[in-house]
């Protein structure tokens, strides 16, 4: 039996689907509700490490770079608490993750179309989408997924659910009680630095006796930040990319992935100054060991700890072992095929374990035209490196809405940049009058 039915149905309350739920909340004549699972909202929970901070522009909020007027923005959310000139007087170089993510919370808070505690289990289609929660059934005649991601670990580290192995995603409740014991952080990205950071930075009676830091990297390198560079996140660019052949997309996000995973310039620079004073000051060279370029092997036990063996990029010698107590893999995080939507697996397209997806992140199926099953951060092979990116949050939601609606609004103005030939002397520049 059918409790209620819905313009569209939103399965998972992440950043993606939050910001659509926001842009859809003043048009009542598509009602739409969002389950989630989780008894209430999170966001990187088990990652929110003291000093870490976003690596994007807080404007790339939910909603103000398709509508700057919305009352879920970053801005407002700061007027609401009463401290926005706090927060311009704090003069913040980048603005707190955690900040971020309690700005994140109080939006879900004041969205009525957002409810968590329900899990959908599947989702069907008979003219219109059935969607089995573990409390009722719903109708839609459009659903959002949003794709989550599951912690990734390589083969080599098969034996990683031990107490003392552990993905960085749980690095705030299980990186405890590491005083004195010897630490190995695999990973060069921004996650992976962080942690490192905050396991060289704790007071002595909480300080590991040796943090190791392996990147398969060639060195612990910086996150790409430029004016140019940060063209690859802007919608015209992501209009591009999805214009080009396949393995053209795979070989530009790979040369490119410093533009999205790389380092913060002053994480590194923390690390460098703790290093320094470990190293000079307190007179404690044995602490700090860096290892990049290395490519991790192989796992054993070794004792109570573990032995990891190593290998150097560069050159044939022999292999490094090196013994731990405790090693935190921060390999980042995987997405996969969804199980609920399995019923309509045959029907959908997918190529190399991905969704096909048309301009505005519907699937492609062999169902109605009016009838959308739409995937947020489910495309990077075929958006790009922006797809699991904030920076396109907002436009993606809006492209949905719009979609939706029927209507087809003006874009903000192109690249300085001109990534296609357009066949004409401007380029194909046009100027807003």
């Amino acid at each position: 039996m059918t409790d209620k039915h819905f313009g569209l149905l939103g399965i998972g309350v992440g950043p993606a689907n939050l910001s659509l739920a926001a842009l859809l909340y003043p048009h009542r004549e598509l009602p739409s509700l969002f389950l989630d699972r989780k008894e209430s909202f999170g966001w990187h929970d088990g990652q929110q490490m003291p000093g870490s901070s976003l690596q994007v522009s807080v404007l790339k909020d939910l909603v103000s770079l398709a509508d700057p007027t919305s009352k879920f923005s970053f801005m407002n959310y700061l007027h609401d608490q009463g401290r926005i000139y706090h927060f311009l007087n704090a003069q913040f170089d980048a603005v707190p993750r955690q900040e971020f993510r309690n700005y994140l919370e109080w939006a879900s808070w004041r969205m009525k179309n957002v409810v968590f505690g329900e899990e959908v289990r599947s989702v069907d289609f008979d003219g219109v989408f059935q969607v089995r929660t573990d409390e009722r059934v719903l109708t839609a005649d459009n659903i959002s997924v949003g794709v989550g991601s599951q912690p990734w670990i390589p083969p080599t580290g098969q034996l990683w659910k031990a107490p003392s192995q552990f993905h960085v995603c749980d690095f705030v409740d299980k990186a405890v009680g590491l005083g004195g014991k010897r630490v190995v952080v695999v990973g060069g990205g921004q996650s992976g630095a962080e942690a490192f950071l905050d396991l060289i930075s704790r007071e002595r009676g909480e300080l590991p006796s040796r943090v190791s830091w392996f990147s398969r990297r060639r060195n612990f390198l910086p996150i790409d930040d430029s004016p140019f560079t940060n063209d690859f996140y802007m919608p015209c660019y992501s209009e591009y990319f999805y214009g080009l052949e396949r393995a053209t997309r795979k070989r530009i996000s790979e040369e490119n992935v410093l533009s999205s995973d790389g380092i913060s310039e002053s994480t590194l620079r923390a690390i460098y100054q703790r290093t320094y004073h470990h190293r000079f000051i307190a007179r404690s060279p044995g602490l700090i060991r860096l290892y990049p370029n290395r490519e991790i092997t192989g796992v054993a036990r070794a004792g109570t700890g573990w032995e990891l063996t190593a290998v150097n990029k560069d050159g044939p010698g022999e292999p490094q072992h090196v013994t731990t107590d405790v090693i935190i893999w921060s390999t980042g995080f995987r997405s996969r095929l969804l199980e609920l939507l399995a019923p309509l697996a045959h029907r959908l397209v997918c190529e190399d374990g991905e969704y096909e997806v048309d301009r505005a992140y519907a699937l492609r199926w062999d169902g109605p035209e009016d009838r959308n099953i739409f995937i947020q951060n489910g495309a990077p092979a075929q958006r790009g490196l922006a797809d699991k990116n904030l920076s396109l949050l907002a436009w993606r939601s809006q492209r949905i809405v719009d979609r939706l609606r029927g209507v087809q609004r003006e874009e903000q103005l192109s690249s300085f940049v001109e990534w296609a030939d357009e066949g004409s002397e401007d380029g194909g520049l046009r100027e807003r009058v």
